[in-house]
């Protein structure tokens, strides 16, 4: 079947950035994770998921911010639930605060365990601190490269930014070997916890909207769209799942993933996507999320109902896993 992206086309005014010469040559840097590790546990059934790096199924978890991520901590995690962790997030810039020889160990951490590494939405930062300045943002680009990140993340729920601008970002980024992540949501003022009364004044987008840029930065070169949380399910009186079914219904799953980091959150876009998506959690919800995913545990209206079925399996225990 031909991608839904197929016959759409970015505009010409948005596609002055296209004939610049990369400056690096993008390569992999991730660890292959062919077979999943042996446990004493193998030979009871659970879900048969993709294995790393795999294109769904993703688990993206939040690093430094909240909580002191170090090292440490890190390779402890990812040494034990590596196999269901696929990327480690920085928030809030947290990144440029560290020294830098401490930063690049905590990311070549997260590739030896098979994980990619993201700036967050810093960008924002940076653009609003630069007013844009273009020698600011490529200085950015070039030292987020040379520290080892591999996905830059560009948000802008506090900004506003024309569509061709962001569409510029994204493919400024992937030419510096980066790749372009662009969060979009519904909600002005996204990402700052603000209070809800704050963001109803402020009013949401209509979903289209959403839909319709996600499209363009595809088409610019995105790898993937992350999909703000606030105005969805965060900070709101009522859940808008309407939102959630119109973007997973008109977007590429491989291409999206959803800010999910509450446990009743990422519960429901498991019940509604299956086991298999795209999430941002928390670094201390991975146990539960793998669960869930594995559908070995859940909440009582979750016990024993999350399942995959896959054509190509037999026996469900090791001895029928593919080699």
């Amino acid at each position: 079947m031909p991608s839904p992206l197929a016959s759409f086309t970015l505009p010409r005014s948005i596609r002055y950035l296209s004939g610049w010469k990369r400056h690096v040559t993008p390569s992999t840097r991730l660890i292959s994770t062919k077979h999943a590790p042996s446990n004493s546990f193998s030979f009871l059934p659970s879900n048969v998921l993709p294995t790393k790096p795999r294109a769904y199924g993703i688990t993206e978890i939040r690093g430094p911010y909240y909580a002191p991520v170090t090292r440490t901590y890190l390779d402890e995690l990812l040494s034990d639930w590596g196999e269901y962790v696929d990327g480690v997030k920085f928030a809030g810039g947290s990144f440029s605060l560290m020294p830098h020889d401490r930063l690049k160990s905590l990311i070549d951490t997260a590739h030896k365990h098979g994980c990619y590494v993201s700036t967050g939405g810093f960008m924002e930062r940076v653009l609003a601190s630069s007013a844009g300045d273009k020698a600011i943002v490529q200085k950015y680009l070039q030292t987020c490269k040379d520290s080892g990140f591999d996905v830059l993340e560009i948000s802008s729920g506090f900004l506003s930014i024309p569509t061709e601008d962001w569409a510029s970002l994204i493919e400024m980024s992937a030419s510096y070997g980066l790749k372009p992540k662009p969060e979009i949501g519904i909600q002005w003022g996204a990402g700052g916890d603000a209070p809800i009364e704050e963001l109803e004044s402020a009013g949401t987008r209509d979903p289209k909207w959403l839909i319709d840029r996600a499209n363009i930065f595809l088409q610019a070169g995105a790898h993937m769209i992350m999909i703000e949380s606030e105005g969805i399910t965060e900070n709101v009186r009522n859940w808008r799942t309407d939102v959630i079914s119109a973007i997973t219904s008109a977007l590429p799953k491989q291409n999206i993933m959803f800010e999910a980091a509450d446990p009743k959150v990422f519960t429901h876009h498991i019940q509604n996507q299956g086991p298999t998506a795209n999430l941002f959690i928390d670094h201390s919800q991975v146990v539960q999320l793998a669960c869930l995913r594995k559908g070995i545990w859940g909440t009582g209206d979750m016990f024993g109902k999350v399942v995959t079925f896959d054509p190509s399996e037999g026996q469900r225990g090791s001895e029928g896993r593919k080699k």
